[in-house]
């Protein structure tokens, strides 16, 4: 398959993704997939998936027009989100190489469901994906995304090989006090999509110093249906009761909980907040702590590539995790 045919059948996959999202939602076992999050997850890829996106995305990258060397890939999914995987699949089999593949056990339906549908695209890529449950072997390079723990055992097996190795990340946003309610509205998206799962999920806010709590509160009871979620309640009521016990002070609107903490790594239904006198000395912060951070939210531009509210879920195909170019990585095997 040359390039072209590779994009064509991307973006045929994009169409199926969209016309079949209820199909997929269906047999999916694990209690943070939930429909809406699903639905999400796969508007999103779908829109990635557009021609116009794909032919942009590998114009960044002639040597794709001409490669000719093949190698086996393997690469090892996580599972705190749905599809998560995807973008890591994606990038492996556009460049012409072979995905050997370890799904995540906690999203072991929506990525086989979604493989079948490109092979019924295009039938040739059979040939290009290789899924095993056991140990991953026969490879040339891989890329694994994990905890920090799961890390350290990557880099024990697979230290000697080409390699991406992902740790945990997550994302923060910078409010300067002059958001509207509409900014904030979007803020909340970014914080409760996928529960707050994801590397790209906002967990951490930098406020200007006096910043009132309650405009945070109140722009985002319009995800209060979350607390109906089982696991959600869980670990808000168990969080709150943490905090309790322990006299740390918090702050509390039925639905999330926030903590005064210069973390951030923040659990599920909390999120940390920290005050600023001074922008600048938020920027050097957030370059000091860039591994830690995935994404950086806010109206203005803290840092290269800072998004605008509502927006660190829409990743585009160029932006890559831990911002570690994979198609440049691919190509250097």
């Amino acid at each position: 398959m040359n390039l072209p045919q590779r994009i064509n059948a991307f973006e045929k996959l994009g169409k199926l993704l969209e016309k079949n999202k209820d199909k997929l939602k269906q047999g999916v076992h694990n209690p943070w997939f939930t429909p809406d999050n699903i639905d999400y997850a796969l508007s999103e890829i779908a829109s990635s998936l557009r021609k116009e996106n794909l032919e942009k995305w590998t114009a960044m990258y002639p040597e794709l027009q001409d490669k000719k060397d093949v190698k086996r890939v393997g690469v090892i999914t996580a599972g705190n989100i749905p599809l998560v995987g995807f973008h890591d699949f994606l990038s492996v089999l556009i460049s012409g190489n072979i995905f050997v593949g370890k799904l995540s056990s906690k999203d072991d339906k929506l990525m086989p469901a979604v493989i079948k549908m490109l092979i019924d695209a295009e039938p040739e890529f059979e040939n290009f994906i290789k899924i095993t449950e056991g140990k991953l072997e026969d490879f040339d390079a891989v890329i694994a995304t994990g905890s920090n723990n799961s890390a350290r055992y990557f880099e024990y097996y697979f230290g000697k090989y080409p390699h991406i190795i992902r740790k945990n990340r997550n994302s923060a946003a910078v409010l300067t006090g002059n958001e509207t309610d509409e900014d904030l509205q979007l803020l909340a998206d970014d914080i409760f999509l996928y529960f707050g799962l994801g590397c790209r999920s906002v967990s951490k806010l930098f406020l200007p110093d006096g910043y009132e709590l309650d405009n945070i509160f109140r722009n985002s009871l319009k995800h209060k249906n979350v607390i109906n979620h089982n696991k959600y309640a869980n670990n808000y009521d168990y969080n709150r009761a943490i905090y309790m016990m322990n006299k740390i002070e918090f702050k509390d609107n039925g639905i999330m909980l926030m903590k005064e903490d210069t973390g951030y790594a923040s659990p599920v239904s909390v999120v940390y907040y920290e005050y600023y006198s001074n922008p600048e000395t938020v920027k050097k912060r957030l370059q000091t702590d860039n591994e830690m951070i995935q994404c950086i939210v806010s109206k203005e531009s803290f840092v290269e590539d800072t998004v605008n509210f509502g927006e660190s879920q829409k990743p585009r195909l160029w932006d890559y995790a831990d911002n570690v170019d994979t198609i440049k990585f691919l190509l250097g095997l």
